[in-house]
This record gives structure tokens, C-alpha cells and sequence, in this order.
């Protein structure tokens, strides 16, 4: 079979290989993948790749091996899953208890824009505590999980302020649910009681200004690539009894998240924003523009014929 390895080469990060198809454990099934997602963070990975790295945790297509201990949907089924590697090819095994049944509400290419950036925004919500009625304000809102939070959190009754550099990606916020849109965390109109902060550098600490006392900073990621500075002194600058938590969304199993997600899209409670949709011959390109910001919301690639 074939799939996408890593060349070390930033301007083409990745090239076709052949490969033996991978032998599922009992309690993975094996799926040939329609649809792929790459996430930005993985076009980091990608600038100095480990020895051994199979890039892809965001697939779609269709179970063609069931899991021999039961334990997962029959042969012939579409589903959506979340590997911990490997998924930029034409198969991959994907353990039982990651992956989630899709109707035929749910194509695959909106599928696969699912797993890691929607189940990231779920586990977010959950972190931060009820919303409803509270003022949230999201940075780096124009991203996958961005497009994910906003909706997601707009429909839980909270007053989102999303925070993006265009006039163009604020627009498409706002059909999402978003109150109010701004380019800098500066001039936002707060104070806030929940601040959803993925930017780093020194928009941690302007993010945490806005707070009310005893409201909640949820950090979780740098997309500038520059560190949160958050100091001393900015906490004693800070707001009362402030409470600073650093997120990560990873912890399998998955399954039940993606099965949330899956039952919103298809219920049309929640629209995968897909920036661009193309061939897997092309994903050199894409990841590169992921990396440089210019696709709005998700990438996907399609292997096939995938609907």
C-alpha cells in the first residue's frame, strides 16, 4: 500500500512510500481511509521529524477488518477514528474504542474534520464548566478547534467573543454564534468569566487582564509557537482568586467523544468549517499552507472516490 512519510524538508514535507499494510491487535479494526485531516500542530512535527514518525490521527473511510476479540463494528461499516499514528495512508488500524459509527447524514470528508480538533473543543467546554450565560472569550477562534468551540459554545447559551485577524474568517464566526468579533485581545470588551487562550507569547497574559475575579483561563496551545509569558507579576496584576489551567485534550478512549460529535453533525448542531478539500497527491501543499495560516478552519484529503 501506500502512504505519506516524512522527508525533513519543510518546503515538501512529506512524499509517497510503499508500505506493508498494517496488521490490526485484536481489538483494533482495520479501515482503508477515504479521508484524512492533517492539524497544524502535526506541520510542526514535520520541520524535525523522529526517526519512525507516521504522521495522521484524523481519518474516515471504511472498516474492511473487524476486530477479532468483537469488540467493533462489522466489515462494510463507514466510521471515523482517531489513531495515535500512521493515518496518511491507504489503511490504517485504529484501535475499537477510537473510532465512531457514521450515519449517512455525516459524509467522510466531514468526518474526518472531526477527531482531534473536535474532541480538543468538546474536552475544553467540559474543563471551563458551564457556560451558559457567562462571557467567554476565545483566542485563535479562526483555527479548527476554534470554529468548533465557538459553535459549540454559542449553542450552550454563553456570549463568545472570538478573537481572529481577518474580517473575512470574523464573518463566518458569527454565523457560528459568535456575539461579538475582534483582531486583538486588547480590544475586547470585557471582563470575561471563562477565557479559552491558544495563542501564547504575551497574549496569555493580556487574555488573563480580562478576566473577572475569580473567573478562569484555560490554556491550551501556542499557535504563534512562542511560549505563554505569564509571570509574577502578572498574576499579581491579575484578577482576584484567578484560576490558570493548562489543557491538553489527549486521553483515549475517544469513542464516545467522536460519537457526540458525529450525532451533532448529522442532528445539524454543528458544521465542520473545511477550508479546503482536495486529493492526497497534493498534501505537501496543504501542509504547508496549514502551517502558514492560510486555510481557514480544516484541511481534508480524500484517497479515491469518498463522499
Amino acid at each position: 500500500m501506500r502512504r505519506l512519510i516524512p522527508t525533513g524538508d519543510a518546503t515538501r514535507p512529506v512524499e509517497f512510500a510503499q508500505d506493508t499494510q498494517p496488521a490490526p491487535a485484536p481489538d483494533e479494526v482495520l479501515i482503508k481511509v477515504e479521508a484524512f485531516s492533517p492539524n497544524r500542530g502535526e506541520t510542526f512535527l514535520l520541520e524535525a521529524p523522529k526517526h519512525g514518525l507516521l504522521p495522521g490521527k484524523d481519518v474516515a473511510g471504511l472498516v474492511v477488518q473487524a476486530a477479532t476479540d468483537g469488540s467493533g463494528p462489522p466489515v462494510a461499516t463507514r466510521v471515523v477514528g482517531h489513531p495515535p499514528m500512521g493515518g496518511w495512508a491507504e489503511y490504517a488500524a485504529v484501535p475499537t474504542h477510537s473510532i465512531a459509527v457514521l450515519p449517512d447524514e455525516v459524509t467522510t470528508v466531514q468526518a474526518a474534520a472531526l477527531p482531534l480538533a473536535g474532541i480538543t473543543a468538546l474536552r475544553l467546554l467540559r474543563a471551563a464548566g458551564a457556560v451558559t450565560g457567562r462571557r467567554v472569550l476565545l483566542t485563535g477562534a479562526a483555527g479548527g478547534v476554534g470554529h468548533y468551540l465557538t459553535e459549540l459554545a454559542a449553542a450552550a447559551g454563553a456570549e463568545v467573543t472570538a478573537v481572529t485577524a481577518t474580517a473575512e474568517r470574523g464573518a463566518r464566526l458569527r454565523e457560528l454564534g459568535a456575539a461579538a468579533i475582534v483582531h486583538h485581545v486588547g480590544e475586547a470588551d470585557g471582563p470575561f468569566d471563562v477565557v479559552l487562550e491558544s495563542t501564547g507569547g504575551s497574549a496569555t497574559a493580556a487574555a488573563l487582564a480580562r478576566l473577572v475575579p475569580g473567573g478562569m483561563l484555560v490554556w491550551f496551545g501556542q499557535a504563534s509557537r512562542t511560549p505563554a509569558t505569564v509571570n509574577f507579576f502578572d498574576l499579581l496584576a491579575g484578577p482576584e482568586n484567578a484560576v490558570i489551567r493548562h489543557f491538553h485534550y489527549a486521553g483515549a478512549p475517544y469513542g464516545r467523544d467522536l460519537a457526540t460529535l458525529v450525532r451533532l453533525v448529522a442532528g445539524g448542531r454543528l458544521h465542520p468549517e473545511i477550508g479546503r478539500t482536495t486529493d492526497w497527491s497534493q498534501t505537501a501543499d496543504v501542509l504547508v499552507d496549514l502551517r502558514e495560516r492560510r486555510i481557514r478552519g480544516k484541511a481534508v484529503l480524500t484517497i479515491g472516490a469518498s463522499r
